[in-house]
């Protein structure tokens, strides 16, 4: 079980880099837009295995791989209140609840979430690091 602390500033995917014999994390702009971080400031991090297919890790991040009708800002959440997403549980926070993490690695809080499901949930609550959704059709997986 991952604990998630309640000075959580920004949760994001990232790829490591070496650069000139540096290792480097690139920051999305959208994290200093949003002041989750700030330029020269120093930050604790912490890191986590995302099992990703090749094609992922050649392709940019897209807002609106699941549903390219709509238009969003590249900066801003990558979810609405009120939409339906098909997420996959990956760990479970401090308090209980699973976490799945869509576009950019935008995390969504999912009440009763275990690792390996894979629900159909609801965005009931938006904000600019986190979203909170309730299920609105399970699709379990065993592990």
């Amino acid at each position: 079980m991952v604990e998630i602390p309640d000075s959580l500033r920004s949760v994001f995917s990232a790829t490591v880099h070496e650069r000139d014999g540096a290792y480097v994390v690139e920051v999305p702009s959208g994290e200093l837009n949003h002041d989750a971080v700030s330029l020269g400031e120093t930050y604790r991090i912490a890191v986590f295995d995302s099992p990703t297919t090749a094609q992922e890790e050649h392709e940019p991040a897209s807002a609106d791989r699941a549903q390219p009708d709509r238009q969003r800002e590249p900066s801003g959440p990558p979810v609405e209140e009120g939409e339906i997403r098909d997420v996959t549980i990956e760990t479970i926070g401090d308090q209980g609840d699973g976490i799945a993490k869509v576009n950019r690695g935008y995390v969504v809080i999912v009440p009763g979430g275990q690792p390996g499901d894979e629900p159909t949930v609801e965005i009931e609550q938006v904000q600019e690091n986190v979203a909170f959704a309730s299920v609105v059709d399970s699709d379990l997986r065993a592990l």
